[in-house]
Formats: C-alpha cells, structure tokens, sequence
C-alpha cells in the first residue's frame, strides 16, 4: 500500500496498492498501434481537448500540487500554466524537428523523410514538478503516436493520477496513458521490462547512472536521462548588489531548493563579497516559510518530507565538521515538520568538497582570486546542468559563455529559469545528451528516409559481359 502525505500537515492525501507493471505495459501495447494510426491533427486535437478538461480543473488541481509538494500555491498555479502552454509548444516542436520532407530526385524519383513512434515509452519522473515534467514527456510522446506508462516518484502519486484522469477525460484512450504507482523496485522493473520500447527519465543521477549500465545490454532501447546539477552562479563586478542578491536567492531558493537547475555553488571575489553576503543575508530573514496556502504567502514551504530534512540537516552538519562558516544557519522551524529555513555556508577552506547535488535549500560560497578562476571553479564538477553569471559587463559574460561548461548559461538570470520553446539539457552527470523540453520531439519519433519512384527503372551500365 502506497501512502501520499501532505509535507506541511502529515495529512494523508491518497493511498492506495502499488500498480501490476505487466499489466501496465499490456494494456499501452494492446493500444498504442491503434493510436498511431490516427492522423496527426486528431492526436492534436485530442490533446487540446486534454487542455479544456485541466483548465476546468486548474484550482483544484493547483491545490492538489501545493498540498501534496508542499511548494506554495502561486507556485503550483504557475506550474499548471506551464501545463496547458505545453501542448502549442510541443505541437510547434514536433513540426520544426520532425517534419515530413520530400527531395525530388532525378527521373521522377525523390528522397522522402517521416518519422514513427517508437511504440510504448516508459516515463519515470521526480516528485518536484510533478505535473509539468511528467506532461512536458507524456505531450509530445502522445503527440507523436506513442504510448506510455507514466511512473510516477512515490511521493507524488496523486498529482499523477489527476493528471492521468484529465488525459483520459480530454479523449486520450485509457490504454494509451497508463499510470503505475510504487516505489523504486516498480521503477526497476518497469525500467527493464521487455515491452517497453524506450524509457525517459528525470532524477537523480545515482538512479540515471544505475539505468545506463543496465540500457548497455539493450542498445536496441531508447535512453533519455535527465539528471541533477551541482550548478553555480557567479557574480562578479555587480554594482547592483540588491539585484544580484535577489538572483542569487531566487536561484537558490524557489521551492526550497527542489529543483535539478537551483544554484548550489555562489561563487564571488575574495574581499569584495561581503556587501552581497550581507544583502542575501538580509534578504533569507524576510523571506516567508510556511505552508502553501498561508496568508501572506510563503516564498517557500517545506522539503518534500521528513527524511529529505533530515539528509540536508546532515549533509548541513557535514560541511560544518569539515570547516565550512554557516552566514545563515539551516535550522528547522517546526519540530516534526520538513520545514527548512535556506542554510549559506562559506566552504571556501573546505578541502576536497563533495561533488554532490545537495537537493534542498542550501547554498555553498566559495571566495576566488580573480575571474579565471571563478570560471574553473565554476567548472570544477562532474555535472553541467544549468549556470549563471551575475555581472554588468559584456565582456566577462562572453568569456563565461565561452568557457563554462553547462547545457543552459545565463547572463543576469537566475540559474532556474528553463524556457519552454527552448531545449534543456546537459552535460556530464546531468544527462546524456538527449535534450528535452522543445526538443523532446526527438525523443518521441525515430527518422525513416526513404528513396521513392513511382514506377521502378533500372540499368546496369557497367561490369555486365556481352548477351
């Protein structure tokens, strides 16, 4: 039995058994033929559908997300806008990257390029977006033909089977979304199940590294890996110190930290970091740390539950044992409760710092010398997610771009904003090289070219004897 519970109460919100994953992938491959063979504009249509249905149930659903992430309610409504806005962008972005083409050849003949669905893909996703990154795979998938079984992360199912229910309310047949809720052996066992033709997956890198030895042994499998960061952002000769400390807080901070493209490296020049220190400092005591709906309302709730707190709390206590000097400290508000409020450490003096994706709202400093070295500091980790550059100078910014190993480089921005009409990806342990968002088009359909005539000529010029 699966138990959802709400991260600022302990409420329950839903339960109910972990999913059969065979007869999951049974039923999406008994209808993913039939679904594929409808034309294009009823597959768009249908999903358009798909958004009326979820605008009727957009407070409900919003409230949903914010019960059951903990994230605050404006937070949740913005990310079922991001859900209804998919569908155009993915619609355009199957046209652009996997259009039908035609070539015309010599003696009536021609070169034609279409593409076809892989037939049923696996989609496992993590609890922090829980609607918007399981319909940013699920849209263009369908879109382009596929079925799919959505594995939800266990701490989200609910969100998951609402949005499943709006998929099959706005006409998608009920076979061609399926949803399967358990934990990580069901993770597992959907991830090497024989009937899936491909799997998409966002998380950890731990799990995505674990998917990528066992996708080795079936090469014949589609395997899209979207991971964390251990993401920085400098900032670097800012005179607008209020501004960049807003970034910075922003980056850091939203959702409590609970995004794979949030800042976990601050980086600054030694001796002339203090005023910023001080303004995000100052910044963290007014920030409002409550449940989702609390009035006024919070910046930022809680974790997602008890054990993700207590792993920040030590991970915390590990970069202070080891010599880090907290500027704010993590501290726990509410006893029993996942609330945290955000911790900025100085690490500067740490030896050997953990190359790791601390998933909370924890912010490490380190002082450098001059902006060569911010720049390799920057790129001291074995992720490339997501980094950014605070600073009013042009120049500095195409040195950083140019230098900085990342799939998404921002210029006066935060590290989390992800544009949806434009890919994301990344590099090292944050993904393998399949980039999503407007570029999961070509996740969800495979090339065919094809030489054509219409009537077949032939002739061999060369290497035949005389008749």
């Amino acid at each position: 039995m699966l138990i959802s519970t709400e991260p600022a109460t302990g409420a329950v919100i839903w339960e109910g058994p972990e999913g059969d994953v065979d007869e999951e992938v049974a039923a999406a491959r008994t209808s993913w033929a039939e679904w594929a063979a409808r034309p294009l504009t009823v597959r768009i249509e249908t999903l358009r559908r798909v958004v009326n249905t979820i605008r009727t149930r957009a407070d409900a659903f919003a409230d949903l997300i914010a019960r059951e992430t903990g994230k605050p309610l404006w937070e949740a409504r913005a990310e079922i806008e991001a859900v209804n806005a998919r569908v155009d962008i993915a619609v355009n972005g199957y046209s652009e990257r996997t259009a039908s083409r035609k070539l015309e050849g010599q003696m009536s003949s021609r070169t034609a390029l279409r593409h076809k669905p892989h037939g049923v893909l696996g989609v496992i996703t993590p609890h922090d977006f829980p609607a918007q990154i399981a319909n940013d795979l699920i849209v263009p998938a369908l879109i382009a033909g596929n079925a799919v079984v959505l594995k939800p992360s266990e701490k989200t199912p609910a969100t998951a089977r609402m949005l499943a229910e709006c998929f099959h309310g706005g006409g998608v047949p009920q076979g061609v979304l399926r949803v399967i809720v358990g934990g990580a052996e069901t993770g597992k066992a959907l991830a090497k199940h024989p009937g899936i033709d491909g799997l998409l997956f966002t998380g950890s890198s731990r799990v995505g590294l674990a998917l990528h030895r066992q996708f080795a042994e079936t090469p014949t499998k589609l395997l899209s890996l979207a991971m964390g960061g251990n993401n920085p952002i400098v900032v670097w000769d800012s005179p607008t110190i209020h501004a960049a400390a807003i970034i910075v807080i922003q980056s850091a901070f939203m959702s409590a930290g609970q995004r794979c493209t949030a800042a976990r490296r601050l980086i600054v020049r030694d001796g002339e970091h203090e005023a910023l220190l001080d303004e995000i400092a100052r910044l963290i005591g007014r920030l409002v740390i409550a449940e989702p709906h609390s009035s006024p309302a919070p910046f930022m709730g809680p974790v997602i539950d008890n054990e993700a707190a207590e792993q920040l709390q030590e991970q915390w206590l590990d970069l202070i044992l080891k010599g880090g000097r907290a500027i704010t400290h993590l501290q726990r508000p509410i006893p029993g409760r996942p609330f945290l409020t955000p911790g900025v450490i100085d690490v500067t003096t740490v030896d050997k710092r953990a190359d790791e994706e601390l998933f909370g709202p924890i912010l490490q400093v380190i002082r450098v010398p001059d902006f060569d070295a911010a720049i390799a500091e920057a790129n001291a980790t074995r992720y490339g997610l997501s980094a950014a550059l605070i600073s009013d100078k042009p120049a500095l910014y195409e040195r950083f771009w140019a230098n900085i190993r990342a799939g998404m480089v921002n210029w006066n921005r935060p590290t989390n904003g992800v544009p949806a009409n434009a890919p994301l990806t990344g590099l090292g342990l944050s993904g393998n090289h399949r980039p999503g968002a407007y570029y999961a088009a070509d996740l969800c359909a495979y090339p065919v070219v094809s030489g054509e005539a219409e009537q077949a000529r032939a002739s061999i010029g060369i290497g035949l004897r005389d008749a």
